[in-house]
């Protein structure tokens, strides 16, 4: 991988954040494939994909590639650049498709369109890896834990993204479920910056 390269994509993916979904995902991935929740562009999702790929594994990377809320017409991180004029809305699966192809790696990479709570009902496969960064409204977080997290592996990891403690750092939803994953059979494995990964007990 290129990682200079995949660097400058467009994404909210910093390097360093990047490279530690690289390591757990090479490092968990054993016991089954990865499952992100929330694809943007791919960015994160080329990262998974080079530490699943030392195990042969997929990452499979959820997003209904509507934006979040945030991304919305006129909200704080609107970007004209992924908004589809004939839709009439937000569309980031263009950007998805243009990532993938600049990297080999992105044969390990299966996207799928969809709400991912609509998907968890009928997802059977054992995950080694579930990476959350999707919406990070309180409600929209809580229903990803919940619909996702009894999906793990026993020996598998839980990957939260953004976690700020304090609110004025940034949005709570990802710390509040990271703070109740803790209560419920999981523990603290590493941290990079914002992003945290978890083990069951």
């Amino acid at each position: 991988m290129d990682f200079k390269k995949l660097d400058q994509l467009k994404g909210f993916m910093p390097k360093d954040e990047g490279l530690a979904l690289t390591g757990w995902a090479e490092k968990f991935t054993c016991h089954g494939p990865a499952l992100e929740i929330g694809t943007f562009g791919a960015k994160s999702a080329l990262y998974i994909a080079t530490g699943t790929s030392v195990n042969n594994q997929f990452v499979y990377t959820v997003d209904h590639h509507s934006g979040s809320e945030e991304h919305q017409l006129g909200e704080e991180y609107f970007d004209s650049d992924i908004y589809d004029i004939k839709l009439g809305r937000v569309n980031t699966v263009p950007l998805m498709q243009e990532n993938l192809e600049k990297f080999d790696e992105s044969k390990w990479v299966i996207p799928i369109i969809a709400n991912a709570n609509s998907v968890a009902p009928s997802w059977t496969t054992e995950l080694g890896l579930l990476f959350i960064d999707g919406s990070h409204t309180e409600i929209s977080a809580m229903n990803d834990y919940d619909n996702w997290n009894t999906k793990i592996h026993s020996q598998g990891a839980l990957v939260i993204h953004d976690i700020y403690e304090k609110p004025d750092e940034g949005g709570q939803a990802p710390y509040l479920i990271y703070k109740r994953a803790l209560q419920e059979g999981f523990k603290f494995y590493d941290q990079i910056d914002t992003i945290v990964c978890l083990i069951k007990t």
